[in-house]
């Protein structure tokens, strides 16, 4: 999949940085990214072990459900991978923004504009396909019920198979997590998009095959490498010890006097309803707010975008430009800063570890620190023909639907 992130996006990206460092301590926010004014960081970038890349096939491609991305070799131009893999040079050389004859590093990624052949064992590949996430460990999640059966082993003789049914042989698959893949935008560094995606900067180089430099040009692919997952922890079995020759202790047997407990595995329970999570309407005017509600819309106007989680962590307002941006609750501005094209970006803190983003806004009329009531006017919307807010509900770490909180 694509994680391309457009320019009036990053500015959203960088708050929603902020609004981790004001829900998680009383710190100063560090927002510049590009080593200007204040000091930058990459420490906590840096704590998040990863994986290794995955192993390409032969031909160098790695392929996963939703895109494709070829490794070159030592000394590789765009012709020699394209020779490789049946593909146009001019076609990749468009995609990537490469010269056909420019050399590439070794490791470096090349994005593929269509699919090829899926790896398998004829093409040097440990599996056949995509590579996909890791089953489900039913050992792990079944641990009790596999420790009561070694008990009571089972006693069923499987038959052996004949020539007319042979044992079914399992399709050997690669297996993992397709890591989002980014799509550099310009003034974007290795370091910024490092500490974007909270990924140290030398994983980012090791996945793509940079340079020492960490050099990045714009229109570039880059695979984010993706985080190491700890082991589950194992609580340990108690094990009952007894003093030397004193033995075993002899558990109770079940008295014939007691009946049984009522059986009701016959009947199955019924299945709960799952609830459906409230979305954000496409196209819905927003209304003038309610004291009953949590918090008020920022913007009167129609809603052009809705929260998808991992895509949209907030909703989009289209309104005129110049219209007053309010606070959406209460609370206290906790942070303002400005994108690398200069746009500002409020961010307020509510009771309950609740915070408010506000971006693509201009003319603001408060400063860090003022306190604010629900529907002060805080901003207006910027001029220009994509006047719009992007308005997000985050509670501690987490950017959360908006819509349960809106009339």
């Amino acid at each position: 999949m694509i994680r391309y992130i457009p320019r009036h996006r990053v500015p959203l990206l960088l708050a929603t940085c902020g609004a981790f460092a004001l829900a998680a301590c009383d710190q100063p926010l560090d927002f510049d990214l590009r080593g200007g004014a204040g000091a930058f960081s990459t420490a906590d970038a840096a704590v998040n072990a990863t994986t290794d890349r995955p192993r390409p096939d032969d031909r160098g491609v790695l392929s996963y459900p939703n895109y494709q991305v070829a490794v070159a070799r030592r000394g590789d131009t765009l012709n020699d991978v394209a020779a490789r893999l049946g593909l146009s040079a001019s076609e990749l050389s468009s995609y990537n923004g490469i010269a056909t004859d420019a050399p590439l590093r070794a490791g470096e990624i090349i994005a593929l504009p269509r699919r090829v052949a899926e790896p398998s064992p004829a093409t040097g590949a440990v599996g056949t396909g995509p590579i996909q996430p890791a089953p489900v460990d039913v050992t792990t999640l079944a641990g009790n019920a596999i420790d009561s059966s070694a008990a009571t082993p089972a006693t069923t003789t499987l038959p052996p198979a004949t020539a007319s049914q042979p044992a079914a042989q399992p399709t050997a698959t690669q297996t993992g997590k397709e890591p989002i893949r980014h799509k550099v935008e310009r003034g974007e560094t290795a370091y910024t998009i490092a500490r974007l995606y909270q990924v140290p900067v030398r994983s980012l180089a090791e996945w793509n095959g940079l340079g020492s430099d960490f050099a990045i040009r714009e229109g570039q692919f880059l695979l984010i490498p993706v985080a190491q997952q700890a082991p589950p922890k194992r609580t340990p079995t108690p094990v009952t010890t007894t003093a030397p020759g004193a033995g075993s202790p002899t558990p109770t047997p079940p008295s014939a006097a007691t009946p049984l407990p009522k059986d009701d595995t016959a009947k199955p329970a019924p299945a709960a309803a799952t609830p459906k999570e409230p979305v954000a309407d496409i196209g819905k005017q927003t209304v003038k707010s309610d004291s009953n509600t949590a918090m008020a819309y920022p913007v009167n106007g129609s809603i052009i975008r809705a929260y998808a989680k991992g895509r949209n962590e907030g909703i989009d307002i289209k309104a005129a430009a110049g219209t007053p941006v309010k606070a959406a609750a209460s609370g206290s501005v906790a942070a303002i800063t400005q994108s690398a094209d200069g746009v500002p970006i409020i961010v307020v803190r509510h009771p309950d570890n609740l915070l408010t983003v506000y971006a693509n806004v201009g003319d603001v009329a408060v400063k860090k620190g003022d306190n604010v009531s629900r529907g002060q006017s805080i901003a207006k919307l910027r001029s220009g023909d994509n006047a719009y807010l992007h308005f997000e509900v985050r509670k501690g770490f987490e950017s959360v639907d908006p819509a349960p909180y809106l009339p």
